[in-house]
């Protein structure tokens, strides 16, 4: 550097020399002093670099934390829709078994009892041409009016269901007990007959079926092709048979079937079972489906 500076002054004028020396220290000087700032700058933005690496590390991690409760409020809420819909299925279900008569599902027969006052919300007359009298005016209950389309199914495969004998009134039920015991007398009559108050057919929901091809009306029934049909299929359109032979209660009576309902029906046809053998807890559970 020193020859450097000599060899300027020799060939320099000695003012000139020193000011061309002070420039270039300068310029010297300020390169190192804006290198300098460019190292610190440097320096400032890789730690600005680190920080904003290290918040977008968070930021990562919390983003996934977020999906995770996401995920996790979103099962939760499915959870509660389903819930929700349960309780509202539920709801309904209780609405339903609430507008359903609580008699129509339950045991009669000496057990339980229906007093005089006791008529069906509402009852229909049926079609004359389903009636072994078709002059003699039978009722049924309105909401299981729609079922005798049973009889059209079994005429459907050439045999000829007629109804004998539908709703009875408690006073009804009364005079028909009192005119058997005179006929039968007492003891003979309580086998094949209900005191007022116990017969289904105070429901309007039980039937007495016949066949048009019977010389009688009830005798034999349960050798006919119409019984055997009954057996077969009369469950598809919620009826049961009530007194089955060696039942508790009556005498076999094959021509008297009761409406309980298609799914009480089914479960009974299912299990083997009939009405009266079946538990009333289980039964009442049907009660909300009778009409379903």
């Amino acid at each position: 550097m020193s020859n450097f500076f000599s060899f300027f002054s020799s060939i320099l004028p000695s003012f000139a020399a020193r000011i061309l020396i002070v420039v270039l220290v300068a310029g010297l000087t300020y390169s190192a002093y804006q290198y300098s700032v460019l190292v610190q700058q440097n320096l400032a933005l890789g730690n600005q670099m680190v920080k904003l690496e290290r918040e977008i590390v968070n930021l990562g991690r919390q983003l996934s934390e977020a999906r995770g409760e996401s995920l996790n409020l979103s099962s939760t809420l499915k959870l509660k829709e389903e819930d929700l819909s349960d309780i509202s299925r539920k709801v309904d279900y209780f609405e339903k078994v609430r507008a359903v008569d609580p008699e129509l599902l339950k045991k009669y027969s000496k057990i339980s009892f229906l007093n005089e006052n006791y008529v069906p919300e509402k009852l229909v007359s049926i079609d004359p041409k389903y009636l072994a009298n078709p002059d003699k005016e039978t009722q049924i209950h309105a909401n299981a009016w729609f079922y005798l389309q049973l009889i059209e199914a079994a005429r459907g495969k050439g045999i000829s269901l007629q109804i004998v004998s539908g709703y009875r009134s408690f006073g009804t039920q009364t005079s028909l007990k009192s005119n058997y015991k005179i006929i039968y007398g007492a003891g003979t009559a309580n086998q094949f007959s209900a005191d007022q108050g116990y017969s289904e057919h105070q429901l309007g929901t039980a039937l007495d079926f016949t066949a048009a091809s019977s010389t009688t009306t009830f005798t034999g029934f349960e050798k006919t092709t119409a019984f055997q049909w009954l057996i077969s299929n009369a469950y598809k359109y919620g009826f049961v048979l009530s007194y089955p032979s060696g039942n508790a209660y009556y005498q076999f009576e094959p021509w008297h079937w009761r409406f309980v309902g298609y799914l009480l029906a089914t479960k009974l046809h299912d299990l083997g079972l009939y009405f009266y053998d079946y538990d009333q807890r289980d039964i009442d559970a049907y009660r909300g489906s009778v009409f379903d």
